[in-house]
């Protein structure tokens, strides 16, 4: 059994983010799930981007920190796209990280500080915009070509968000595929 943090994506705490928390907590794990948005939620990347970019994002990585501070030190940091930053910074800078997960986003936590040396996997789809044409596809190639234990899986298609159920660009065969390597490595963990 893990614990792990999840932080939400742009849309903010879907239904979605809270249904796949659900399916690590069917396996066993304990999933704390914080609201860096306060509640609020949005229908489009964009106006949710839009948001984030108004609270300032930093404070978005600073509520994420703050989430973890009651919690103990051996966890596993996760995050669906915007919410990769909080978890790389969690990851490199609080000690006893037990893990990393990095879904439909990536942010090289070299960013914040340095590599734990933990596991982790990176998660995205080969024609995502805002994962491969933004960079992070490349950046999480080199990352997982130095540092032992990362795996690096990348889907076919061109869905941000495709493991939020709740969301349009769903794909249930893609978002099978994460969730089930995902449950793996928490076990393995």
């Amino acid at each position: 059994m893990a614990e792990v943090v999840l932080f939400h994506h742009a849309l903010g705490l879907t239904a979605g983010v809270r249904e796949f928390a659900g399916d690590l907590r069917a396996a066993g794990h304990i999933v704390h799930t914080p609201d860096l948005f306060e509640g609020k939620t949005f229908a489009s990347v964009d106006v949710g981007v839009a948001h984030a970019r108004s609270l300032g994002f930093d404070t978005v990585v600073d509520r994420g920190v703050q989430a973890v501070q009651e919690l103990p030190a051996e966890l596993v940091y996760a995050g669906f796209s915007l919410g990769v930053m909080p978890a790389a910074q969690l990851v490199a800078t609080r000690s006893g990280a037990k893990g990393a997960l990095f879904l439909s986003g990536f942010v090289p936590p070299s960013e914040f500080g340095s590599w734990p040396g933990v596991r982790a996997q990176i998660h995205g789809m080969a024609a995502d915009p805002e994962f491969a044409d933004s960079g992070d596809l490349a950046a999480a190639e080199v990352f997982a070509s130095a540092e032992s234990g990362i795996d690096l899986f990348v889907y076919p298609g061109s869905a941000h968000l495709f493991a939020d159920s709740s969301f349009s660009e769903y794909d249930p065969v893609a978002a099978g595929l994460l969730t089930g390597r995902v449950l793996e490595f928490l076990a393995g963990l």
